[in-house]
C-alpha cells in the first residue's frame, strides 16, 4: 500500500511540474506565433523528420537487443521491436502506471527467468549508452559553436567528451563485465541513434523554414534531450521546452521558433509512440531466434 501511494504521489508531482513548466513557457512566449510557425511547416520535410525518428528508434531497439543477448535472451528483432514500441507508449502515455523500462524488465524476467539485477543493469546501461552519445555530440557542437560564452570552454568540453567514453568503458569493465564484449557495438549504435535524431531535427528546421545557422538549435536540442532524461516530468514534457527557451535566450535565438521546434519534435515522438497501443491490447509473444 505504501509503495502504491508513493508511486501515485511521484506521478502527481511529475504532472504538476510538467504543468507548471508548460504554464511558465506560455507566459514567456507568444503561443499564437509558435502555432503559426508550426502551421506553416513543410509536409515533405516533416515526413522526412518522422522517418528519421522512426529509424532512430529502430536502431535503439537493436542496441537494446544486443544487451538482452548478453543475458542469453536471444529475442528476435521483430519481438524486441514490438516490446520497444510498447515501452515507448507506456513511457509517454501511461507514466502513472507501468513505466516502459520497468515493463520490459518485468516481461524479460518473467519469460526467461533472468536475474533481476542483470535485467535492471542492461536497461540502465542501454539508457546510459544513449545519454553518453548525447553528451559527446553536445561537446562537439559546443566546440563548433561560435559563441563568446561557450568559446572559453572549448578545451574543457573536448576533454570531457573524451573522458566520458573512458569513464563509461571502465565502469562497464569494473561492474558489468558480462556486457563488455558489446561495448563498442552499443557505442556505435548509440552514435547512429543520436545522429539520426539530429538529422530528424535538421529536417524539422527545414520544415519550419529556418535557414539560419543550424548548429545552435542542434546544440540546444541535445542539451534538452539530456535534461528530459531526468525523471522530473512526464515524458520530458515541460523540461525540454524550458531548456529550449533558455537555450535560445543564451544563444540569442528566437524563443518562439525554438519552442516550435520542441513542439514538433514532441508531436513526432507522441505520434510514433502511440502505435505502441496496439501491443497494449494485443499480448506480445516474445519469440527467440531458435523458435
Amino acid at each position: 500500500m505504501e509503495t502504491g501511494l508513493r508511486k501515485k504521489l511521484i506521478t502527481i508531482a511529475k504532472i504538476a511540474i510538467s504543468a507548471i513548466l508548460i504554464y511558465f513557457i506560455f507566459t514567456k512566449v507568444d503561443f499564437k506565433e509558435v502555432l503559426q510557425i508550426v502551421r506553416k511547416s513543410n509536409p515533405f520535410y516533416l515526413t522526412a523528420a518522422i522517418l528519421l525518428f522512426i529509424a532512430s528508434k529502430a536502431l535503439a531497439s537493436i542496441r537494446l537487443n544486443l544487451y538482452f543477448h548478453q543475458l542469453h535472451v536471444q529475442l528476435t528483432q521483430k519481438s524486441n521491436l514490438k516490446l520497444y514500441l510498447l515501452g515507448m507508449f507506456y513511457n509517454l502515455f501511461l507514466p502513472g502506471g507501468i513505466g516502459g523500462d520497468a515493463y520490459k524488465g518485468y516481461l524479460i524476467k518473467k519469460e526467461f527467468q533472468v536475474e533481476t539485477k542483470k535485467v535492471v543493469s542492461v536497461l540502465v546501461l542501454d539508457r546510459l549508452s544513449g545519454l553518453l552519445l548525447l553528451f559527446i555530440y553536445a561537446c562537439i557542437l559546443g566546440v563548433l559553436l561560435d559563441n563568446h560564452w561557450l568559446n572559453t570552454y572549448d578545451i574543457p568540453m573536448g576533454f570531457l567528451g573524451i573522458l566520458s567514453v573512458v569513464v563509461f568503458w571502465f565502469l562497464n569493465k569494473r561492474f558489468f563485465a558480462f556486457v563488455l564484449p558489446i561495448f563498442w557495438k552499443s557505442f556505435g549504435l548509440s552514435a547512429l541513434v543520436q545522429m539520426a535524431q539530429l538529422v530528424c531535427v535538421v529536417f524539422i528546421l527545414l520544415a519550419l523554414k529556418i535557414d539560419t545557422n543550424n548548429i545552435p538549435y542542434l546544440f540546444i536540442f541535445l542539451i534538452s534531450s539530456i535534461v528530459s532524461v531526468l525523471p522530473l516530468t512526464i515524458g520530458g514534457i515541460g523540461s525540454r521546452e524550458v531548456t529550449f527557451f533558455y537555450g535560445a535566450t543564451l544563444l540569442a535565438l528566437d524563443e518562439n521558433t525554438s519552442i516550435g521546434i520542441s513542439m514538433v519534435f514532441f508531436l513526432i515522438t507522441a505520434l510514433v509512440s502511440l502505435f505502441g497501443i496496439i501491443y497494449h491490447f494485443k499480448k506480445i509473444k516474445l519469440k527467440t531466434q531458435d523458435q
